[in-house]
């Protein structure tokens, strides 16, 4: 097999395989192949290098992203946030989840911008689908930090999209480079946090709800598997447990056997902001486990549970969970990155556009 490579910075590269007669030309970024194509013929160099651009473009095109993108204006930028986080996870894991939340769901109002992090009455934060998100003392933390050091440099929405890779990355999960430029977001209104996916949305809400942002099933089922971590208020799915039929049943769908555990943690009249873990057999590991609860019906929210009964997101569920535990540890691992990287780029704003916010909890 002969191939030849096209740089494009330190963590991105293209390489032309001749395989069997036939010529691949594939995007690697940070080691992980993004997209391959097939030609009967080679491309000559010029052509090759084109290709690539054109393939980097289409996969992180989302306004200009880059990995270094504070390597002359705040050197120090990454390795501040991820300080910051390790010095919050240190004090208590429970903040990493809340991290990869918080990022998930800012992405999902407005892009990838920061608007989740603004305070107000009638902002985005007080909706009710975004009800026990937490982190944000973490993000105020590197900001107050970064403004010090790089004063008007670094974006909230920038060390929001860093502290969630470096939350999964200190549970066991793993890292990737996080192409950064966002700028942060002039608009935070409750009333469109109505895009957020819901622990009740059917798969075909869910489906259309991550279409609407440009990912695709498979996307849906790996960045629900961040339930691995991480945990969810009882008032979430307390309906499961008891009038589910309306005539008194729980959801058939829920193993029996886990079913008594979640009525014993969630009374049908107690306090709906307890706690429950989302991964009952891991829930502080960034693992397959959760997979595999899906797959026997110990899934703690009804909208994971219905991706085992889709037939589409039935096999990738199968296929995550499987029964070989390392291997498709890494398989999860490596689909992982490529999502995050993929929904850390919807609707980001970069160049003119935003502002550069001083405190990230309100506008300049």
């Amino acid at each position: 097999m002969n191939k030849s490579r096209i740089n494009h910075g330190p963590q991105a590269g293209c390489y032309q395989y001749q395989l069997r007669g036939s010529f691949w030309t594939c995007l690697f970024y940070d080691a992980t192949p993004v997209r391959c194509h097939v030609h009967r013929k080679g491309l000559p160099i010029n052509l090759l290098s084109i290709e690539c651009t054109l393939y980097r473009a289409s996969v992180y095109g989302q306004g200009s992203l880059q990995t270094g993108f504070y390597s002359s204006t705040c050197p120090k930028a990454e390795s501040t946030v991820r300080s910051t986080v390790e010095k919050y996870f240190n004090r208590d894991a429970t903040v990493a989840p809340g991290l990869l939340r918080l990022h998930f769901h800012d992405c999902f109002v407005q892009g990838c911008d920061a608007s989740v992090l603004i305070s107000g009455s009638s902002a985005e934060k007080s909706a009710f689908q975004n009800f026990g998100l937490r982190g944000f003392e973490v993000v105020d933390d590197a900001k107050l930090q970064l403004e010090t050091a790089c004063p008007g440099v670094v974006s909230c929405a920038d060390i929001l999209a860093l502290a969630a890779r470096d939350a999964v990355d200190l549970t066991g999960g793993p890292s990737w480079s996080v192409p950064l430029g966002r700028r942060d977001g002039m608009i935070s209104s409750a009333s469109e946090a109505t895009s957020l996916p819901s622990p009740a949305d059917s798969v075909a809400v869910q489906r259309q709800k991550f279409a609407d942002k440009g990912l695709t099933d498979h996307d849906l089922v790996t960045l629900v598997g961040a339930h691995t971590i991480g945990q969810t208020d009882c008032l979430f799915f307390r309906y499961r447990l008891y009038n589910f039929t309306a005539t008194g049943n729980a959801d058939p769908s829920i193993n029996q056997a886990f079913l008594g555990q979640l009525r014993a943690l969630c009374p049908q009249n107690g306090d709906g902001s307890k706690r429950v873990a989302l991964d009952k057999d891991s829930m502080s590991t960034f693992d397959v486990s959760f997979f595999k609860n899906v797959r026997d019906g110990n899934a703690v929210l009804e909208s994971d549970q219905r991706l085992w009964e889709d037939g589409n997101t039935h096999d990738i569920v199968r296929n995550y969970a499987g029964n070989i535990r390392g291997l498709l540890g890494l398989r999860f691992d490596f689909e992982f990155r490529k999502s995050m990287i993929k929904m850390s780029s919807i609707g980001v704003k970069t160049g003119t556009q935003g502002e550069i916010r001083k405190i990230c909890s309100k506008f300049n």
